[in-house]
């Protein structure tokens, strides 16, 4: 059985703006992965609502830089055969980088990162899909309009900047954007529809990595 560590931020813990709650168990996409790859795989849900690539933020109780927490997360995990990882939607945010391409170098960090993890046991270091989050949308909620200002024009160049960087460093890429769009009420999250999109959007690619 192959295992599966998918790491990010609030869409990967399924945030759901109606309510606010959060989605179904059922309704999170590495749910629907793992029900879409059944006994094939284990799926690791690492989601972390607020969570950038590389960039502090200390507006929550919890630690939202993903390079900080990233190792711990690996050898709590290993041995792992793939890391999903999608971030930087929180990157958009001004306060904290506002820049696309910030983005980017934060998950060439991260790239970095899982390739030079001193993992235990000495095992393997596993494959790596960078995911670029479905783009951020006008909204007409005014908090995170302000929270996310600008953010809509950078986060329409993150998936070709990412396409790039699995290029470059010979990680596979998918684009979240092809299969699922953030939702207007806040501008930044997915309905439950749009989130289990993602997780049958990446089943051939993780299937074709794993050759499963």
């Amino acid at each position: 059985m192959k295992t599966i560590l998918c790491y990010g931020d609030s869409l990967t813990w399924g945030y759901n703006t109606e309510g606010p709650s959060r989605h179904a168990y059922e309704d999170r996409w590495p749910s629907v992965l793992q029900a879409r790859l059944g006994d094939k795989a284990r799926v690791i849900a690492e989601g972390l609502n607020g969570r950038t690539t590389a960039f502090d933020d200390w507006l929550a109780g919890a630690d939202r830089n993903g390079a900080r927490i990233l190792p711990t997360l690996l050898a709590t995990h290993s041995p792992l055969d793939l890391v999903i990882i999608m971030l930087g939607a929180n990157d958009m945010k001004p306060f904290i980088c506002g820049r696309a391409i910030g983005a980017k170098q934060g998950m060439e960090r991260l790239v970095d990162i899982v390739r030079g993890h001193d993992y235990p046991l000495d095992a393997a270091a596993p494959a790596i899909l960078l995911v670029a989050p479905p783009v951020l949308c006008d909204t007409g909620n005014d908090q995170f309009a302000a929270m996310f200002e600008g953010g809509v024009a950078e986060a329409g160049k993150l998936a070709p900047l990412y396409a790039q960087l699995a290029e470059e460093t010979g990680c596979a890429f998918f684009d979240a954007g092809s299969v699922a769009c953030t939702t207007s009420l806040d501008g930044v999250h997915l309905d439950a529809g749009n989130t289990r999109a993602i997780g049958v959007g990446l089943e051939p690619a993780v299937r074709q990595i794993l050759g499963l």
